[in-house]
């Protein structure tokens, strides 16, 4: 078998309404959608965490026609310079640009063996993989959102528990106001009871000495985890003496994190790790050192199934998942967006990925992107043309 083509679409996945986070309002991302065509009539799926990426992948794909689909080995070879080099001194998107191509040869891989990803990865020791809900102060658009007050928040948390079961949330609570922060947290578990989950992301928004305020404060209602209070690990390690609240991060650096005794998870796209095989190497590397991981959000179905099926098959990836799902609006597979029921999705029991691209859908969202251009997520309608600083406050 060999590969004939390889197909290139940058997608817009829009949300709702907006939410607040640090760098502006957050509107939706893009993505790149990779589809590998075999000449025996196999495609394979993929997706790529920017649209900015499609020019990179459209330079690699001459590259890998003509290539044996299951040489996923070989394909990077040609595809990725010395791995060193390209994350120290070079442009490393050639690697996060492999990362959603490198999904779409696993996806081929399980449709040529027929059989569901995560057999391939070693079978399942879970089929029902749970994610987080997610809160935010949202815009109101179109009769939408609006939370932008501790109650409306804590009255959106409560609704997802009634409607969907839900009981592990995330979000984020970004207004440059501590005191709102601090407000909100409280609201959500009191409104929550003392047995749903609560996990925060803060995106760098505060200063060492804010952090330390709003941690202090928010510690005895139970937060989970807390995501990127500060801008840095060093910051984080000066952080842990003051609070035993969990940290994550979205830099996937265990040498660093292993060093400092913090964060304790990663949460990251797998692409930008260069794609599944690097992935598998590098949970079991925070495996081995201790440092938690599980899987980010935004992403549309392909990736998301792409992170079902890891974690079906990855025993470390315990905690649940960060989640969009609910937010979003657009996806491009039959049937998208995934959205969870009783805080799980199951396992998609197809070959390779088990999804199926929705063509109309493909081609509605593509055109959305020709048309408006990639999501700008870093849009503040206060001072418009200027991009944030840190931190907020």
């Amino acid at each position: 078998m060999k590969i004939t083509k390889i197909t290139v679409t940058p997608v817009n996945i829009p949300l709702e309404t907006p939410f607040l986070w640090t760098g502006g309002y957050y509107p939706g991302t893009s993505k790149t959608i990779v589809e590998v065509a075999t000449d025996e009539g196999l495609t394979g799926l993929g997706e790529a965490p920017s649209a900015h990426l499609a020019p990179v992948l459209q330079d690699l794909a001459p590259r890998v026609i003509g290539k044996d689909p299951l040489d996923i080995a070989g394909i990077e070879n040609v595809c990725i310079p010395p791995w060193q080099i390209v994350q120290n001194t070079d442009d490393s998107s050639s690697v996060t640009a492999f990362g959603g191509l490198e999904i779409a040869l696993w996806d081929l891989r399980g449709k040529i063996w027929n059989q569901p990803l995560y057999q391939l990865l070693g079978g399942a020791v879970r089929k029902e993989i749970p994610f987080t809900e997610y809160f935010a102060f949202r815009v109101k658009k179109d009769g939408i959102g609006g939370e932008m007050d501790p109650k409306a928040v804590a009255d959106y948390c409560v609704r997802m528990k009634a409607e969907y079961g839900s009981t592990f949330f995330e979000g984020k609570l970004i207004q440059g106001d501590p005191q709102l922060e601090i407000e909100t947290v409280k609201a959500i578990r009191e409104a929550l009871g003392p047995d749903a989950m609560i996990r925060l992301d803060s995106n760098m928004q505060c200063s060492l000495s804010t952090a330390r305020r709003v941690l202090r404060e928010i510690e005895p209602y139970d937060v989970r985890n807390y995501e990127d209070p500060v801008a840095t690990f060093e910051e984080m390690a000066l952080l842990r003496q003051h609070s035993s609240i969990p940290f994550s991060t979205h830099v996937p650096d265990i040498r660093r994190a292993v060093a400092l005794g913090v964060p304790d998870f990663i949460v990251v796209n797998f692409a930008v790790l260069g794609g599944i095989n690097r992935a598998i190497r590098f949970i079991g590397a925070c495996e081995a050192m201790g440092v938690g991981f599980w899987c980010y959000s935004g992403d549309a179905g392909i990736c998301t199934a792409a992170y079902l099926h890891m974690s079906a098959a990855m025993p470390w990836i315990h905690e649940p998942s960060q989640s969009l799902f609910r937010c979003q609006i657009a996806d491009v597979i039959t049937g998208g967006p995934f959205r969870q029921t009783n805080n799980v999705i199951a396992v998609p029991e197809g070959p390779g990925l088990g999804v199926e691209l929705d063509r109309d859908a493909l081609n509605r969202w593509h055109s959305h992107y020709v048309e408006n251009g990639p999501m700008n997520h870093f849009y503040t309608p206060e001072k418009p043309g200027y991009y944030r600083r840190l931190p907020l406050n």
